[in-house]
């Protein structure tokens, strides 16, 4: 390749990555816009998992008239068939969807209790030291990325901005035993992104991606509420008449494409950290303007907040680390 190619080579490629970066910061703010949706939604019916369902449902049903109407969806669905089929795919590397159910199931189990800013920096927590291990172990659509120093400093940025951020509530130990559920959601974040991307590169469609996603968490989510059911009985709540509690599951839909999407560009730490950036900012300002009885931004809140966009920069403007790339079939095949 000349100097003129290479060059331009590069270029695009940190086109890409700036872009890339920029999208997952919008669905971070989607994020927490649905984190504030869901938590809603669990405190009207009454039950998280049945929340979690709802939301998760809807998402289904929009997916299930968009990928056959769509072209690129019914030639995505014969390619995912097809790498199955074949082994390029692997059946685990379609389960990314648990961990996405995972997470919405928190949103309605701990939002009213934690606030959309402690749930985040729960989540935070968990993602960003999963990003790294998931980026080494070569689990995402990008092969293996090698831990940098500027990009383990981004990950360590981030989590200190977000305990700045939260900081006033860390000393309630009741928050901090209920924050155990997403930060765990938060460890399996990553995985679920890498999964995605994953599923993404084989069908050659975000929107097919999406939609085993969106299949198989409903799933999950249809058996953990099926346990509830049988152990606590129905909820005794009722489904609110407000359409914006019913958003969830569609901007959901666009969080998971997006995701899918970008995260062969920016690796599965970057698109965490950006997505991480957009999520705590948006955090702060719900709490703000739409507090529920656990919000209390301040002004380290506040500080936090733009000490995650400082963290992001750090890892975003690193050199691209070199890819060292298995095989596309199978991150783990000999």
């Amino acid at each position: 390749m000349t100097a003129t190619g290479t060059a331009t080579s590069q270029t695009l490629s940190a086109t890409r990555r700036i872009t890339g970066v920029a999208l997952a910061s919008v669905s971070g703010v989607a994020v927490a816009v649905q984190s504030r949706i869901n938590g809603e939604l669990g405190v009207r019916l009454a039950d998280g998992f049945a929340a979690a369902v709802v939301s998760f449902g809807l998402g289904l049903l929009m997916l299930l008239v968009l990928v056959p109407a769509t072209p690129a969806g019914r030639r995505g669905l014969v390619a995912l068939r097809s790498a199955l089929r074949t082994g390029v795919l692997r059946p685990w590397q379609c389960l990314g969807g648990t961990c996405g159910a995972f997470l919405v199931a928190t949103q309605g189990l701990t939002i009213d209790r934690l606030g959309v800013a402690v749930f985040t920096v729960a989540v935070v927590a968990g993602q960003s030291g999963s990003s790294l291990a998931v980026d080494r172990a070569g689990i995402g659509p990008m092969g293996r990325q090698p831990v940098t120093r500027q990009r383990l400093a981004g990950a360590v940025l981030t989590v200190l901005a977000v305990v700045l951020a939260v900081g006033d509530r860390l000393s309630d130990p009741g928050s901090l035993a209920l924050a155990l559920l997403p930060l765990l959601a938060g460890v399996g974040v990553a995985w679920q992104q890498a999964a995605n991307g994953r599923v993404r590169a084989a069908s050659g469609s975000a929107l097919t991606a999406t939609l085993v996603n969106f299949t198989v968490g409903t799933v999950a989510l249809l058996v953990a509420f099926s346990i509830d059911l049988a152990g606590r009985g129905w909820p005794a709540g009722h489904l609110p008449s407000e359409p914006w509690l019913y958003l969830g599951g569609p901007i959901g839909v666009v969080f998971i494409a997006i995701a899918a999407t970008v995260v062969r560009f920016t690796g599965v730490l970057l698109l965490g950290l950006a997505t991480i950036a957009g999520q705590v900012v948006s955090a702060v300002l719900l709490d703000l303007v739409l507090p529920t009885p656990a919000s209390h931004p301040g002004v380290t809140t506040v500080l936090g907040a733009a000490l995650t966009m400082v963290a992001v920069l750090v890892a975003a403007l690193a050199p691209p680390p070199r890819s060292r790339r298995r095989p596309a079939a199978d991150p783990a095949r000999r």
